[in-house]
């Protein structure tokens, strides 16, 4: 049986889908996935063992040429890659207008997504040839483990979803390398950014414990941040850009990571890592961490300026414990 999977982005999105896909393979032997997501996130589905092929789209950066010479010939020979499988089922996890109309319509194959009630945007259900109602009170990785198994034909277990991607990484670990904490300080929101004075006085709180703490980042202000971050701390290292498979890596090999609400967060809890995750505004009750060893820390009043370091340092305490 080979089954497409549109579900484009985000990483949180994107890794959301993985326990899914665990869920089908031990329900359905002998099961494959084809899987569109956005050229960005490419590398997150090579990572399950059920994934044979990625086609990488670019709606993202399409959109701001749309009908440009190079933009048209790509959107062409995607169409063109898509549409050269049948598939026994298409999946849209997505539940987007523009994934449905752009992607979802043009595959091969019986179409699945979540029905007018519980998609989305309830405008992409009339591209599905089957429509499944996903209740929306639940996570956002249960909901997307029942549509699987609605459009399937099994009965979602009741076990805690398994992303069956660490294992990609444990070969690679060194266990002889030195113990060491992640602090995922960046994000895209300015409300979900804990201030930076907060950061500091938790690196400083870690001083006596041993670890080293590293510090990645993805765009220049966010490796300013960091070496801000790092100033005066001469067990905090702050990493070279990385591509996002490498710092699974490191992420991979921590004993224990602290982010805001960001996609590196979801990673850290697709690769079974204990995390401290600080919220504001956000509410993680349906989007939030999942995994194991996953903790949510709201700030009082959704400000993040409220939740001091030493609490973030007591969980932190807490959570190596319940490890041990």
């Amino acid at each position: 049986m080979r089954v497409l999977i549109v579900k484009t982005s985000s990483m949180g999105d994107v890794l959301h889908t993985l326990p899914a896909l665990t869920d089908a393979t031990q329900a359905i032997p002998g099961i494959c996935f084809d899987w569109v997501v956005e050229e960005g996130f490419a590398q997150i589905p090579t990572w399950h063992s059920a994934v044979e092929k990625v086609l990488p789209v670019a709606i993202r950066r399409w959109r701001k040429d749309w009908f440009s010479a190079q933009v048209k010939s790509e959107r062409l020979a995607f169409r063109d890659s898509l549409r050269a499988m049948q598939y026994d089922a298409v999946i849209d996890a997505q539940g987007l207008v523009k994934s449905a109309a752009l992607v979802t319509r043009l595959a091969h194959g019986p179409k699945h997504g979540m029905d007018w009630q519980t998609a989305r945007e309830p405008l992409a259900s009339l591209f599905y040839h089957y429509r499944h109602h996903i209740p929306k009170q639940q996570h956002a990785v249960e909901r997307t483990r029942e549509l699987f198994a609605k459009s399937l034909g099994y009965s979602k277990p009741q076990s805690q979803g398994d992303y069956a991607i660490s294992q990609h990484f444990l070969s690679h670990l060194n266990t002889d390398t030195e113990n060491y904490a992640v602090f995922l300080h960046a994000t895209t929101r300015d409300d979900k950014h804990w201030p930076e004075s907060h950061w500091r006085e938790l690196i400083g709180l870690l001083k006596d414990s041993g670890l080293r703490i590293k510090l990645p980042w993805g765009a220049p202000h966010e490796e300013a941040r960091a070496k801000r971050l790092a100033e005066g701390f001469d067990y905090v290292d702050v990493l070279p850009r990385l591509e996002l498979e490498s710092i699974a890596r490191i992420l991979a090999g921590a004993k224990f990571v602290v982010s805001v609400d960001t996609g590196l967060s979801h990673l850290t809890a697709a690769l079974d890592r204990p995390n401290v995750t600080l919220y504001g505004p956000t509410d993680p009750g349906l989007i939030g961490g999942y995994g194991k060893n996953q903790v949510a820390q709201s700030a009082p009043g959704n400000d993040l300026l409220n939740l001091p370091a030493k609490d973030a340092r007591q969980k932190i305490s807490l959570l190596l414990e319940k490890g041990n």
